[in-house]
């Protein structure tokens, strides 16, 4: 868990405490209501432990602070949404993550992505997103939608051709290297790649491998400068705090001054084919 997330729920926990101590309510008083451990209200306004609903309207009714339950519950349910386990995100498939993409994308006016390892989803061709999905599968043990997946995928780049939206996409030029599928998988992606430069809604920066290191990020999405969308191994994290969102900005913006584009760009992707085609 990020110290952000971790932080939301630290100071959730401190709001629940000093709620109930403004009611008059000790906290061996409510685990008696909730019939409950004392430890546990403990862990629960320390931020160890993550509250229920039932708990949220416990710490309400007996600090005569019903008013405040419906503002207590949405907080709790954002600080979850904040962080979302991937067997949790995946349980059903990749389908409804690709819906869920799909429909911020369609929101935002201005997308920012950076990738250290792999293409964009936006920029994908559709046998390099099988071969990727699949992976997911096997990886993480989820069931098999990925015809149904890269559908969705392929569909979240019809975006890039709509006016009023602005893309700007870095890739590592680790990414034109690391093999998804096979070779014809990467010929083709690297092809598609090279005819996306020059787009008129869209711009291509990679950022070469003897890059100085100023910034080492993971991968993630910004939207517009309201919300960015971080993908670790785990879980999925969004980021929404302004401060947060400023420095991935700040990030973002060192390695598009350290990335090549246009012709620059293109002459690192006719590397990588010709290294594929020996």
């Amino acid at each position: 868990m990020t110290s952000s997330v971790q932080e939301q729920r630290q100071a959730f926990g401190k709001r629940l405490r000093e709620l109930r101590r403004r009611g008059g309510v000790s906290g061996r008083e409510l685990a008696a209501h909730l019939g409950v451990h004392e430890s546990r209200i403990s862990k629960i306004e320390y931020g160890k432990l993550r509250p229920s609903d039932v708990d949220i309207r416990a710490y309400c009714k007996l600090s005569d602070a019903n008013d405040q339950l419906e503002d207590l519950l949405a907080t709790l349910h954002h600080i979850d949404s904040a962080y979302v386990d991937w067997r949790q995100a995946l349980g059903s498939g990749m389908k409804k993550r690709q819906q869920q993409t799909l429909k911020l994308e369609s929101q935002a006016k201005f997308i920012r992505n950076w990738e250290p390892m792999i293409v964009s989803g936006l920029l994908q061709t559709a046998d390099y997103a099988t071969a990727m999905m699949r992976n997911v599968v096997d990886f993480y043990r989820i069931p098999d939608d990925v015809d149904a997946a890269v559908a969705k995928r392929m569909e979240r780049q019809q975006a890039l051709y709509r006016p009023g939206k602005r893309f700007h996409i870095l890739l590592a030029e680790q990414s034109l290297y690391t093999t998804i599928g096979d070779n014809q998988v990467m010929l083709g992606q690297l092809d598609r790649l090279y005819s996306v430069i020059g787009m008129t809604r869209v711009t291509v920066g990679i950022v070469p491998q003897k890059y100085d290191g100023l910034v080492i990020v993971e991968n993630f999405f910004m939207y517009d400068n309201r919300m960015v969308k971080v993908e670790g191994h785990t879980a999925s994290i969004t980021v929404t705090q302004p401060g947060e969102i400023a420095l991935y900005g700040r990030a973002f913006d060192t390695l598009a001054g350290r990335s090549l584009t246009g012709e620059a760009a293109r002459a690192l992707i006719r590397r990588a084919l010709e290294a594929r085609s020996r």
